[in-house]
């Protein structure tokens, strides 16, 4: 199969199951909001050695937020049990802190739920309030006074649907990487947890070279200067740069439609000669993403 000369490889991504909660946050401008959604979303690529996996999800008008002001909306992806200590290590030190700024809740329908009991921060001059029909808390601060949720939803979701960029240089292959990560951000229900959404150095599950354990290691077959080199090389002739784009989501909806927005956006840069997909045989996770099956 083939999209605008770019030549769709017949193959899955696979993805393994995560929960996943999003946080609104809301501040007095969107410049604010942004900068305590990228603070509470730092360190939290890849589940191999960070706490969680968390991304930036959308921007909102102020119509669109539990306050009426600017906010942006960011998902965090973790293990059912690490998720209250993940929600409230992120709020208490990235968003809390952050000038004008709270946190609340965006999963409201969600039947498991949790409470991060921020509110003893204010050591005992903590007040209830109500937001707009929520049940928050007003907290006196050296501003002034921070107001934020402490329920908060988690819902059963998907991590690791990827897609590979392939291309003769790893300029014009990041040219077309960039443009389907583009294509995905702001997208409802999915982030990309890595810089920029794209990733440079991909993994594979274990490590057999090592006699102390590690949990991942550089994903050989698909670097292209071990093309020739190791037997299970999956890197198409004339390819010499790949990069990857990993998204999270809440289902499986949302996953297939960022991989199909983000493919499309790559291939009609017209600087990449493939497009593949990251699978490891069935070892990591349950969830299948077919390349070719998006398209028809």
């Amino acid at each position: 199969m083939q999209i605008g000369g770019v030549t769709i490889l017949d193959t899955f991504a696979e993805a393994f199951p995560t929960w996943v909660s999003r946080v609104i946050i809301t501040a007095d401008t969107p410049e604010w909001a942004e900068r305590a959604a990228i603070s509470a979303t730092g360190f939290a690529t890849s589940k191999i050695y960070c706490p969680c996996e968390a991304g930036i999800e959308e921007h909102l008008p102020p119509d669109q937020t539990p306050d009426g002001r600017p906010g942006v909306s960011i998902l965090i992806c973790a293990e059912k049990k690490a998720m209250k200590a993940n929600v409230a290590a992120r709020i208490s030190q990235c968003i809390l802190p952050a000038p004008t700024a709270s946190a609340f809740d965006g999963l409201e329908s969600a039947e498991s739920r949790f409470y991060i009991r921020m509110h003893y921060f204010g050591d005992g001059y903590e007040k209830r309030c109500n937001v707009r029909g929520r049940q928050c808390w007003k907290i006196p601060v050296m501003e002034g006074e921070y107001v934020g949720e402490e329920r908060f939803g988690t819902v059963k979701g998907i991590a690791g649907g990827n897609f590979l960029v392939m291309g003769n240089d790893h300029t014009s292959a990041l040219v077309a990487a960039e443009a389907g990560a583009a294509a995905i951000a702001g997208l409802p229900g999915v982030i990309m947890s890595f810089a920029g959404g794209i990733v440079g150095s991909g993994s594979k599950v274990g490590c057999k070279n090592y006699r102390f354990p590690m949990p991942a290691s550089t994903n050989h077959a698909l670097c292209p200067s071990l093309k020739g080199i190791v037997p299970d090389s999956q890197v198409p002739d004339g390819v010499h740069a790949v990069y990857e784009i990993v998204i999270n989501g809440i289902g499986e909806e949302p996953v297939k439609a960022a991989m199909n927005a983000g493919i499309l956006a790559a291939c009609n840069t017209g600087t990449i000669t493939h497009i593949g997909a990251s699978n490891f045989s069935g070892k990591l996770g349950p969830h299948r993403f077919g390349l070719v099956e998006l398209f028809r």
